[in-house]
């Protein structure tokens, strides 16, 4: 039973993320990562972080996607406005997926499992006060940095969907 409910999710996993490239429209393609999304979401509550599971709903299907949303609709992507991009760019667009999907790959083949020192001190990490505090602890300076490259990202959307007005 298990099994087959982490193959229903990850075929719906695949899915989605496969659409979510593919798709020509960015509305649909949205749409798609949000679903992406709560399969995720799945996959964790199978592996009983409900927290985790909760928290991915609400911070990426919820605050990331608006966001995403929001920033497609500013841009105002229309077929009309967009330039057929050039054969050398399609080429290094190619290329350079190759390179970092080989990047990948080679870091995943190396990778050597790692000895897990939380089991040793016996805590539990699915508690949410043990998580805040790891969190807010021993990775306040990562978590800080996510939350300005958000920001930034944001701001940046938002001068690039901007139209520069000529004063006559």
């Amino acid at each position: 039973m298990l099994t087959t409910l982490f193959y229903i999710l990850s075929a719906i996993t695949l899915a989605t993320a496969f659409l979510t490239i593919l798709s020509k429209n960015p509305i649909h393609s949205a749409i798609y990562l949000v679903l992406c999304f709560f399969s995720i979401a799945g996959h964790y509550l199978m592996f009983n972080a409900q927290f985790l599971a909760i928290v991915h709903i609400i911070v990426y299907s919820g605050a990331i996607m608006i966001l995403m949303l929001f920033t497609i609709m500013l841009m105002n992507l229309n077929k009309e406005d967009e330039q057929n991009k050039s054969a050398l760019t399609r080429i290094a667009a190619v290329l350079s997926f190759c390179l970092v999907a080989f990047v990948l790959l080679a870091t995943f083949v190396k990778a050597q499992p790692v000895i897990n020192e939380y089991k040793v001190s016996g805590q539990d990490y699915q508690s949410i006060k043990v998580l805040g505090q790891v969190l807010l602890n021993e990775y306040m300076v990562p978590f800080e940095f996510a939350s300005v490259l958000l920001l930034v990202s944001m701001i940046g959307a938002v001068l690039l969907s901007k139209k520069e007005h000529i004063n006559s």
